[in-house]
């Protein structure tokens, strides 16, 4: 199947640095005389005309040789993975994977698969959906022609996820989340047969470490609208699978869509991560952080959630001064806060929606150095005028330089008078 203008349509959309990089990578793989191919995801998107979000490529040969070759001649940096045959080349404004292509053998279900050189039809059956496993050849006889051994295209007009065999999900369950993703993202369908055998083969989730299981996650929460994504995992109880606690249902989705609109530079995965795990009690927060082996401040953005609720009241209470609110706010991560804020009816999530807003960046004009200067000695006494500054600050009683160095004096004249 030919497409000859594609080539021209991909460097079309490349940067200068990427396209630079790109021509080097094709000279080098012509005077080596290695087929090469852009493939995968990256050749799905630029037949739907979407963004490029990576740039994939395999060469039936040795992908690190040519790699360190282009690396060499461009300044480039190149990191090689030699058990799969794999290197990343990364430059000033460009990143590229290069693989061999190869085949791939799973030793047992949810395990790392074991890999040998092959040809090309051989590598894109090793792939997740069909729609991924096309590949356009950018050197060699084939030059200009999409190589589709499964109807990926054919499944890419008619809007379906696929996989190209039975096993797919036993050798490798991730996929599971995965189909979830790209019917989000795409906005097709997964194809019956392979909903039947997602259905079939959830339980071997089991077999999936948290760090993978992890790792596809926080993908999902990376979407525009992960919202969309999870709403399926659950109408097909996957979530229940990843932890017998994770739910997600139209009001976490809801939540999700009002963080788009609230939290600014703050939407990160780790806010959407946070909104998720809110209804979890603490034990299930402490319970999912170990099942997906959550980094330091992922799982302290899951676990902070719990202890939340019971400031509720205090929260509350009447003529409850901004100070107060921030006092009582600072010790906990922001995308628990920004979680509580989203998911709470209560009038505390206004309290912390302001905190969150406003109060925690009001900061006191003097720092410690000015106040030694000012005469504070060291000691307890100089960490407890800071603070008292910044309250003052958050809660209107000085607003300028001059009355915070006014309440300094004084305090250092009631200081005097306790020593007399």
């Amino acid at each position: 199947m030919s497409y000859p203008n594609l080539i021209d349509k991909l460097h079309s959309r490349l940067t200068e640095n990427e396209r630079e990089a790109l021509l080097n990578l094709e000279q080098t793989a012509r005077e080596q005389r290695l087929p090469l191919y852009l493939v995968g995801g990256s050749v799905r998107d630029l037949l739907l005309d979407r963004p490029l979000l990576d740039l994939d490529f395999t060469v039936e040969g040795e992908a690190p040789a040519v790699a360190r070759q282009v690396a060499a001649a461009l300044g480039a940096r190149c990191v090689v993975h030699a058990t799969f045959g794999t290197a990343t080349l990364k430059g000033t404004g460009f990143a590229f994977d290069i693989a061999m292509a190869r085949a791939e053998t799973y030793p047992h279900p949810g395990a790392l698969p074991r890999v040998r050189p092959a040809a090309i039809r051989d590598d894109l059956y090793r792939r997740d959906f069909t729609v991924n496993a096309v590949a356009l050849a950018l050197t060699g006889k084939k030059r200009g022609e999409i190589i589709d051994p499964f109807q990926g295209v054919a499944d890419l007009k008619a809007g379906l996820v696929r996989v190209l065999h039975d096993r797919s999900f036993v050798d490798d369950a991730t996929r599971i989340l995965r189909a979830a993703r790209y019917e989000s993202r795409l906005g097709f369908s997964i194809e019956e047969g392979t909903l039947g055998w997602l259905r079939r083969d959830t339980p071997y989730l089991d077999t999936i470490s948290g760090t993978r299981l992890r790792h596809e996650l926080t993908r999902i929460l990376q979407e525009d609208a992960p919202e969309r994504a999870l709403l399926r995992l659950q109408s097909l109880k996957v979530l229940r699978a990843v932890h017998p606690a994770l739910t997600f249902d139209q009001w976490l989705a809801r939540a999700f869509a009002a963080a788009r609109d609230q939290a600014g530079r703050e939407l990160t995965p780790l806010l959407h991560l946070a909104v998720l795990a809110a209804p979890l009690s603490e034990d299930d927060s402490a319970s999912l952080a170990a099942r997906l082996s959550l980094t330091r401040p992922q799982r302290q953005a899951v676990e902070a959630g719990p202890r939340l609720p019971a400031l509720t009241a205090d929260l509350a209470a009447p003529d409850l001064p901004p100070s107060r609110v921030a006092e009582l706010l600072a010790p906990f991560p922001a995308p628990a806060l920004w979680a509580f804020a989203l998911t709470d009816t209560s009038p505390a999530a206004l309290q912390v929606l302001q905190y969150l807003r406003d109060w925690r960046y009001v900061k006191s004009s003097l720092d410690g150095n000015a106040l030694r200067r000012l005469g504070v000695p060291e000691g307890p006494e100089l960490g407890e005028l800071l603070k008292r500054l910044r309250a003052a600050r958050i809660d209107g009683q000085i607003r300028s330089r001059d009355q915070e160095i006014a309440l300094v004096q004084a305090a250092l004249a009631g200081m005097e008078v306790v020593k007399r």
